[in-house]
């Protein structure tokens, strides 16, 4: 099936896109090399499953966006904030997740069909790999048209 391939070379080229991104891998994260800083910004795909629907594929997907949190050695003056980046990761990252997701709802992805299905579910996430990192996770479904026929 040449659906899966493309979905998922037509969202690496998305990602790679977006200034907020330095590297966009895929399959499973305990095999990309979360110790080199020059990845980062890192969009990570998971290929979760799939439903055959007559003429289309919905395929769930996970995106994971990350960065390193740099903290400052300087005192803490503003509490809220704290001495850390941490907050801008969230902004920069959340705004990837948007980007693609708009494009897949009704952007250039929407119109090639590669369509978002239903609402996604995205989760924060702190320190959950071995540099200290924040991010997102994203859960989705997207709609691809199946290539298969039945001769």
């Amino acid at each position: 099936m040449i659906g899966f391939y493309k979905v998922l070379d037509v969202l690496r080229k998305e990602l790679q896109d977006i200034p907020f991104v330095n590297t966009v891998t895929y399959g499973d994260i305990s095999d990309v090399d979360l110790s080199k800083k020059t990845i980062f910004p890192l969009s990570h795909f998971i290929v979760n499953n799939f439903s055959y629907q007559g003429n289309v594929v919905n395929l769930s997907l996970s995106l994971l966006c990350m960065d390193i949190v740099d903290e400052s050695k300087a005192d803490t003056i503003d509490k809220f904030k704290g001495n850390n980046n941490e907050q801008d990761v969230f902004n920069t990252q959340m705004n990837v997740i948007l980007r693609v997701l708009d494009r897949l709802k009704r952007g250039q992805l929407f119109d090639d069909k590669y369509q978002l299905d239903g609402e996604p579910n995205v989760e924060a996430f702190v320190d959950r790999f071995d540099n200290k990192l924040a991010g997102w996770t994203c859960s989705f479904n997207v709609i691809i048209p199946s290539d298969m026929t039945i001769c």
